[in-house]
């Protein structure tokens, strides 16, 4: 899960798929990457254990069982505000809120993530006001093909003190 755009390195195994660009772990809080690191590495537990091909809430329960084991704090649908111009105009759920600082998605379905996943994801990491998410799909025959790490530009940009706008800060990188 790092960044490798200067190599041409080609994330995913699917033909055609373009190169994904992105942000590398290092610029992030090395807490928040442990972190995520751990429900990655709690996932890959479960999905060697079932396996592909069951509902989403059997590997969410599984998964929740795993985080519980390794003792780290999440929120299971976890809702945040929603806001447009200071009020709040709606709302919307997430999987799972890791110790108050990322969102995961949980799947399981075959296929690539597409871009619409990506962007309901990157809009729960706005109501959030956080700068990681993950999503996990356990459908896939290997786990590393439907791990995504999804990163929120404009709460890196703030990080940063850039308030710079372009396309390719909107870009991803698949996970490991």
């Amino acid at each position: 899960m790092y960044d490798d755009r200067n190599r041409g390195r080609r994330y995913g195994n699917h033909e055609g798929q373009r190169e994904r660009r992105g942000t590398p772990l290092s610029d992030l809080d090395p807490n928040l990457t442990e972190m995520s690191r751990k429900v990655i590495g709690a996932a890959i537990e479960v999905h060697r254990a079932l396996g592909p091909g069951y509902d989403e809430s059997v590997y969410a329960g599984a998964l929740k069982q795993e985080l519980d084991g390794l003792g780290v704090a999440y929120k299971a649908g976890h809702r945040f505000d929603v806001r447009y111009k200071d009020h709040v105009v709606g709302g919307t759920t997430a999987d799972l809120w890791v110790g108050d600082r990322f969102v995961v998605e949980v799947m399981a379905r075959t296929g690539e993530i597409g871009g619409a996943e990506r962007a309901s994801l990157r809009a729960q990491l706005r109501a959030a006001d956080v700068e990681l998410g993950l999503i996990i799909n356990f459908g896939e025959r290997r786990l590393k093909d439907g791990l995504v790490r999804v990163l929120n530009p404009d709460k890196l940009n703030a990080m940063r003190g850039d308030e710079e706008d372009g396309d390719d800060e909107y870009e991803d990188e698949d996970g490991e």
